[in-house]
């Protein structure tokens, strides 16, 4: 496997973190663990296959996903190539009609928002291209063009940082302690712009620190430091996250 990281330019660098292109010459196999980050995707070759509760699809040429509570896994056919967009945390709902929470655990085909003609537009260009820089300034283009006029929430911005400083252990009443805004709208306001919940947000980024600290230090220290003071408690949440145990996993192969 092959992965290449570009950035955004100036006009995208607020809502999009980086562009993520994927090649695959012998094909593979991928879990891909819940982020807190709106991914959009453009198959530019081969074929992409995810499967979640026990189904597997082959994903259409271009798709977005939401924030997630569990894993997926992903197979990619021999010379695939995808193109990804990720999203800062609170990005993409400058690019979509709907609050963002509408597509918290699903992932659909962007025809479902953008009109056929153009998406067909979309994926003549980038089969055409013939270099991936070419390929960055399709999707800019694009992008540019489904932005909507508004900058990102400045308060729920801070939320993140907070959150993300405190490694997802912070409670909603002690994040709010900070915040010049009630529960409620917060709440609303934060699952509008993020896609998911508070809570669910902080409990991706907490997890997602704990696999970060990697098995090399004691996983029992581990999970104490992420506020888990329940070892089945954690044991369970790691389960839900990951789909499997903490040995099993990091015994395993690729995720993300």
């Amino acid at each position: 496997m092959q992965l290449q990281t570009y950035h955004p330019g100036k006009l995208l660098r607020p809502f999009v973190r980086a562009y993520l292109i994927i090649e695959s010459e012998d094909g593979m196999k991928n879990t891909l663990l819940p982020d807190t980050s709106v991914v959009m995707a453009f198959r530019i070759r081969g074929k992409v296959y995810h499967t979640r509760e026990n189904a597997t699809d082959s994903l259409p040429f271009s798709v977005i996903s939401g924030l997630r509570r569990t894993p997926r896994q992903v197979r990619y056919t021999t010379q695939a190539a995808t193109f990804l967009v990720k999203f800062h945390e609170n990005g993409a709902a400058a690019f979509l009609p709907f609050p963002v929470h509408e597509l918290f655990a699903q992932t659909i085909s962007l025809d479902h928002f953008i009109p056929r003609p153009e998406l067909n537009a979309i994926e003549d260009l980038l089969g055409a291209a013939t270099d991936h820089p070419q390929r960055v300034a399709i999707v800019e283009r694009f992008l540019c063009a489904l932005l909507r006029p508004a900058q990102p929430d400045l308060l729920i911005a801070r939320a993140i940082k907070e959150i993300e400083y405190g490694q997802g252990t912070l409670s909603v009443g002690e994040l709010l302690k900070n915040l010049p805004i009630s529960r409620d709208p917060f709440e609303k306001r934060f699952r509008r712009t993020t896609g998911t919940s508070p809570k669910q947000f902080s409990a991706i980024v907490r997890m997602r620190n704990v696999i970060t600290r990697r098995p090399e230090n004691n996983l029992t220290a581990i999970a104490h430091t992420a506020g888990y003071f329940d070892q089945s408690h954690f044991i369970k949440d790691f389960r839900q996250f990951t789909g499997t145990t903490p040995g099993a996993f990091f015994r395993s192969g690729r995720y993300w």
